[in-house]
This record gives structure tokens, sequence and C-alpha cells, in this order.
């Protein structure tokens, strides 16, 4: 039980972290596309159910980290 709750404590941890650097000037571009993979899991793991205004914040941003993969990992349609 204990090694659950230190799992829970370390992923919402890297989340915070990740959503820094997304809040800092620059936004997506600060962080790697590794990074955001990650950042588009643990916030679909997190449950803001309860929060109305947090899960709509939640859906807009993961449509934005969404695009911002699809640019990076497809960047040949970019370049026509």
């Amino acid at each position: 039980m204990r090694d659950m709750a230190e799992i829970l404590k370390k992923d919402d941890f890297k989340r915070v972290e990740l959503l820094n650097l997304v809040a800092k000037k620059g936004g997506m571009r600060n962080l790697s596309l590794d990074q955001l993979i990650e950042l588009d899991k643990l916030l679909k793991e997190k449950d803001y159910g309860n929060e109305k205004k947090t899960d709509k914040s939640k859906k807009k941003l993961l449509k934005q980290i969404n695009i911002e993969i699809y640019k990076r990992h497809d960047t040949a349609i970019w370049k026509i």
C-alpha cells in the first residue's frame, strides 16, 4: 500500500513539474517530445471530476499537447 502512495507522489510531483515548464514563457516548446508524451499520460490519469473548471482546463490542455505531439512526430507533413 505504501508503494502505491509513493508512486502517486512521484507522479504528482512530475506532473506539476512539467506543468510549470509549460506555464513558463515558451509554453510547450520548453518540453521535449518525450516530456510531452509523459505529461499527456499523467494528465489523463489524474481525475479532476469533482472540479468542473479544472477538468475543463485539463481537457483543453490535453488537446494542445496532442496537437504539439502530432506536429513533432509527423514533421514531414509540416515541411510542405
